[in-house]
This record gives C-alpha cells, sequence and structure tokens, in this order.
C-alpha cells in the first residue's frame, strides 16, 4: 500500500526509518522547484546546482533522528528554512574566499533567484531576515518561504494557512522594512 507524503512524515516522526526513503521520490520535483528559485548566478561563480541543493537539504533533514513536519506543507516549510541555512553557508563561505570587493546593491526582488547576487547579498538579508524575526515573526517568516522558499503567494498562504491578501500584504511590508534596514546598515 502506498502511503502519501502526511503518512510518511507522521511514521517519519516517529521513528519509522524507511520513510525517508519512501517521502524523497514523492516530494523531490517539488524541492527541486522550490531549489530553482534558490540558485543565484553569482556571476558564474556560484557552483551549487539545484539537485546539489535538494540532496542536501534531505541530507540535513534526514540527519535529524526524528522530522518534526505535521504535514507535507510543514516539511516544504522545513525544507524552505534548510535551504536558506545551506545557501547562506555556502554565500559566507564563498565570501570569507573574496573577502569583500565590488559589492552591489542589494535587491528584494522576488526574481532575485533568477538575476546576479553576490555572497554578501544573501548574508545581508539573512541578517536582516534574522533582526525581522526578532520584530515579526509572521512577516518573517513569509519572506522566508516566499524569498528564499521560491513559494508563490498562494502557495506561501497555503502553508501559513492565511489567505493570500494576507500574504501579500505582510510581503509588501516586509520588503519594505528589509530595504530600509538593509540601507542604514550600508550608511
Amino acid at each position: 500500500m502506498k502511503r502519501d507524503v502526511t503518512e510518511l512524515l507522521i511514521d517519519w516522526r516517529e521513528g519509522d526509518k524507511e520513510a525517508p526513503e519512501e517521502i524523497f521520490p514523492l516530494v523531490y520535483q517539488h524541492l527541486k522547484n522550490i531549489a530553482k528559485a534558490h540558485i543565484i548566478k553569482e556571476n558564474n561563480e556560484f557552483t551549487l546546482q539545484r539537485t546539489e541543493l535538494v540532496h542536501e537539504v534531505f541530507l540535513k533533514m534526514a540527519d535529524q533522528t526524528r522530522v518534526n513536519a505535521s504535514d507535507r506543507n510543514h516539511f516544504y516549510s522545513i525544507a524552505s528554512r534548510c535551504m536558506r541555512q545551506i545557501l547562506v553557508d555556502h554565500a559566507r563561505k564563498k565570501n570569507s574566499e573574496k573577502r569583500g570587493g565590488g559589492e552591489k546593491a542589494i535587491t528584494l526582488d522576488e526574481n532575485l533567484a533568477a538575476d546576479a547576487a553576490t555572497a554578501s547579498d544573501i548574508i545581508h538579508i539573512d541578517e536582516a531576515l534574522s533582526k525581522l524575526a526578532d520584530l515579526d515573526k509572521r512577516m518573517s517568516k513569509v519572506t522566508e518561504l516566499h524569498f528564499f522558499g521560491g513559494l508563490s503567494i498562494p502557495e506561501t498562504a497555503e502553508v501559513m494557512s492565511v489567505s493570500t491578501s494576507t500574504i501579500d500584504r505582510e510581503w509588501k511590508k516586509a520588503k519594505l522594512w528589509l530595504y530600509q534596514f538593509i540601507t542604514e546598515q550600508k550608511d
């Protein structure tokens, strides 16, 4: 009998060692789509490929003794957070190799993943997002899912169980706050 993602997540949470192997093929393509939104061309220097990112995320999640995801949407939310952590770690590593030089303006465009960005951009945005989380957890979560997670506004609304208009409003407020924060940090 083929189990669905939610059933497998419950079994994984309860310690079923076979559940991660059964989940992977069911969520792989969706994780690749999320990863595609993450992969940033860093002047052709960004070496992490989306398949590699998906595999790192799954290894990171599978390394936990128990995944505490309650359903499919919660699983994708956790996966988005893992992608953010992996990308920030990768950006920090790249940034430490280069140590500054030629920094450019940071953009909070949803399409950033398709544009060029530097490792320091990712690090600055991650730091700003951490500060935003201290002020407003929901705006931070919206940004994490939409910007880092590559989820659309409707997908983000579904994951957070709120309306699309709420997510749209929170995303606009978050972009404004993050832009102001980052601008102040550069001055």
